[in-house]
């Protein structure tokens, strides 16, 4: 017989136990596209819409993630790897915590798209495409890195010097070019609602 080596788990208060404290369903949206496709600016008023309407929610990106959890990371392969593996791993324990986690992140491949819906689970993993061409995602690049990769300034580039494998089959695909983030991200809550009302429509119906 295999001694439980996380003894600590079977006393913690479970995941349907902060579920019903909250009210809602945990849930982790994944964000995934070139930089400059609008995830970041849809995560944003996706959780305004989250939160007007009393759920929880939490955005993890590029900003808070690499200044603090995984600013001893660069940009290697390995290390882009252990990047979204950590960020998966994350959004498993918020998600386990009943909160909907908003992940924005590039995550250019099918092999750590795959990673990260295996560690946080198919049933709580929405893929969001961000379809937005790479034209547009270059007129937009405030920051000239688009400009700076084609002049091979900068090595691996998403999109330019490095490949981006389109998903296969997202829950949602969204091109921002001419819309405005709030309809995306009305779009993307419409997806998602009756998977994150679960718990309070067992609630309404029962309690």
């Amino acid at each position: 017989m295999t001694d439980n080596i996380y003894p600590i788990k079977d006393r913690m208060e479970s995941r349907s136990d902060k579920e019903r404290i909250l009210g809602q369903r945990g849930l982790t949206i994944w964000f995934t596209g070139l930089s400059g496709s609008g995830k970041s600016t849809v995560a944003i008023a996706l959780e305004s819409i989250l939160s007007s309407k009393g759920y929880l929610c939490r955005i993890l990106d590029g900003d808070n993630i690499r200044t603090g959890l995984n600013s001893n990371l660069g940009f290697s392969e390995e290390d882009r790897n252990e990047n979204i593996r950590r960020i998966a791993e994350v959004c498993r324990l918020f998600t386990d915590t009943g909160i909907i986690t908003i992940a924005a992140f590039v995550s250019p491949t099918t092999n750590l798209r795959r990673m990260a819906r295996d560690i946080v689970g198919k049933e709580d993993f929405v893929e969001v495409y961000m379809s937005t061409p790479l034209s547009e995602c270059e007129r937009r690049d405030v920051k000239g890195l688009y400009a700076r990769a084609r002049r091979g300034e900068v090595k691996d580039f998403t999109g330019i010097s490095a490949p981006f494998d389109i998903p296969e089959n997202p829950a949602i695909s969204i091109d921002t070019t001419g819309s405005d983030p709030e309809t995306c991200a009305m779009r993307i809550f419409e997806k998602i609602e009756s998977k994150i009302r679960k718990n309070r429509d067992y609630e309404e119906n029962y309690l």
